[in-house]
């Protein structure tokens, strides 16, 4: 099945009236989050989700000084929870997948070029240096239940699959309170599981982008992912958001092994996987890897279900996508 210049994003086809007991939780913690899901006794599940945020923040919010993850930037001895162990359990995995790619040591890189590489002046390649001492996945390490530093300085920071990790906590609650119909989006990351309140699968639509002299257009098309199993889907990039370097398109991207913009052609990466927290961690490896990189990424991980939308050698796009994710995708009438 061939299909070119299509890219998929986090539009979600909920409803504004709830009937057949489902019922919608929206609001805004680090990231807006929408939840939709199917319960007789909805004012309980929406205390129980509130307290699978607080147990999240506590865990990982790195602005919260009291925070476990906040005490190990701080070199203080804490020992750290479950939510803490799987997610450095996890990141750790796909960086050892994805040779170093991803890195959630690499903060201090990105605070330095800024967002948008909007710093990019001010770098130099002797701080770049400097930082790159105590920046590496393989300088921290989980022993006993608390983390290792090889360097003090060393600052973990686990953004980069924070949203998966939440819609994780919240699906494995839904699932253990019996709750088998839910579409749970936080920060564009989602998980999900049976039917929507017209007993149809989850849907996502698939667009395409299209350039002008103006931005970009966005046009649905008849392809959509349909989905009932529990599953992850996180999407990483935006093809708003690159640089044009030699004609070429470039997204806005951190290499954590040279401490410089990555300078690959991906400009998005969507994965879907069993848990949301590595569908998020490696949509976020992959947008550093450039298409050959991702080539031999996809050789150690042969069951990837991915979709990625990557700039070609004149700046065209074109896409990529693994053959199972065609079990997904529908044609509307």
């Amino acid at each position: 099945m061939k299909i070119r210049f299509y890219f998929i994003i986090a539009i979600i086809l909920l409803f504004e009236s709830c009937h057949d007991n489902y019922h919608k939780l929206s609001g805004v913690t680090h990231a807006p989050y929408h939840i939709t899901f199917k319960s007789n006794n909805p004012n309980s599940v929406e205390k129980l989700v509130q307290n699978e945020f607080r147990k999240y923040y506590h865990s990982l919010n790195p602005f919260d000084s009291l925070s476990i993850i906040s005490q190990v930037n701080q070199n203080k001895k804490v020992e750290v929870d479950s939510i803490f162990i799987k997610s450095f359990q996890k990141a750790q995995q796909i960086s050892e997948l994805s040779d170093g790619m991803f890195d959630v040591t690499c903060a201090p890189l990105i605070n330095l070029w800024g967002f948008g590489f909007s710093k990019m002046d001010s770098v130099t390649p002797k701080t770049i240096d400097s930082l790159l001492t105590f920046v590496g996945y393989r300088k921290v390490k989980l022993k006993n239940n608390e983390i290792i530093k090889d360097d003090p300085r060393i600052l973990l920071n686990f953004s980069a699959l924070g949203d998966g990790c939440i819609c994780d906590l919240v699906a494995n609650l839904f699932d253990k309170n019996g709750i088998e119909n839910y579409l749970i989006e936080i920060g564009g990351e989602m998980s999900m599981k049976g039917v929507n309140p017209k007993g149809k699968p989850w849907t996502v639509a698939i667009t395409k982008p299209i350039d002008d002299n103006i931005g970009f257009q966005e046009e649905i098309i008849n392809q959509t992912l349909h989905i009932t199993e529990r599953m992850g889907l996180a999407t990483s990039g935006d093809y708003r958001n690159y640089y044009i370097k030699d004609g070429k398109k470039y997204a806005h991207t951190i290499n954590p092994k040279t401490g410089y913009p990555a300078g690959q052609n991906i400009l998005s990466a969507t994965v879907l996987a069993k848990e949301c927290i590595t569908a998020d961690g490696i949509a976020t490896a992959i947008m550093s890897m450039g298409t050959e990189g991702f080539n031999e990424f996809k050789k150690k991980v042969p069951d990837l279900i991915y979709f990625i939308i990557y700039s070609d050698s004149i700046g065209d796009y074109n896409i990529g996508y693994s053959p199972k994710i065609e079990k997904y995708l529908s044609t509307i009438d």
